[in-house]
């Protein structure tokens, strides 16, 4: 039985990272490139809302005791293997989990166009994910 409470709370704080990445308007290209504080702010919040989701995916599979994932892209194909995912989200998070690791291993090499353009462009892939996670729940109606 999955822990639903755990789930819940972690889809707020996914929820509430990403709206405060989305509110972080005063963060242009400008400033990104030149203020470490805003730099730093954008990769560690992306960060943490990236190893939320991977974190909510191996509760799921946990607790649903389903195949043992072979690495944090896995995770989410085992979720879409479930149902819990769809197919069609895959690739976006597949990419999340690559991204991930970029951060986390090369951060020394982390281009900074490439985090940005995720900043501003890509934060509506941790809507999708809390919506499926919380369309989940509702299947489960726990």
């Amino acid at each position: 039985m999955v822990d639903r409470i755990l789930l819940e709370r972690i889809l707020s704080d996914i929820r509430s990272n990403t709206e405060e990445l989305k509110n972080a308007s005063d963060i242009t290209w400008a400033v990104y490139q030149t203020d470490t504080r805003s730099r730093r702010f954008v990769e560690r919040t992306l960060h943490i809302l990236i190893e939320a989701c991977i974190d909510a995916a191996h509760h799921i599979i946990s607790d649903e005791k389903l195949r043992e994932p072979s690495g944090y892209r896995d995770a989410f194909t085992v979720l879409a293997e479930k149902g819990i995912l769809l197919p069609e989200d895959l690739a976006i998070f597949h990419n999340m989990a690559g991204f991930r690791n970029l951060l986390v291993h090369y951060y020394e090499r982390v281009d900074d166009e490439i985090v940005y353009g995720v900043f501003k462009r890509n934060l509506s892939d941790f809507d999708r994910f809390a919506e499926r996670i919380t369309a989940y729940l509702k299947r489960v109606g726990q």
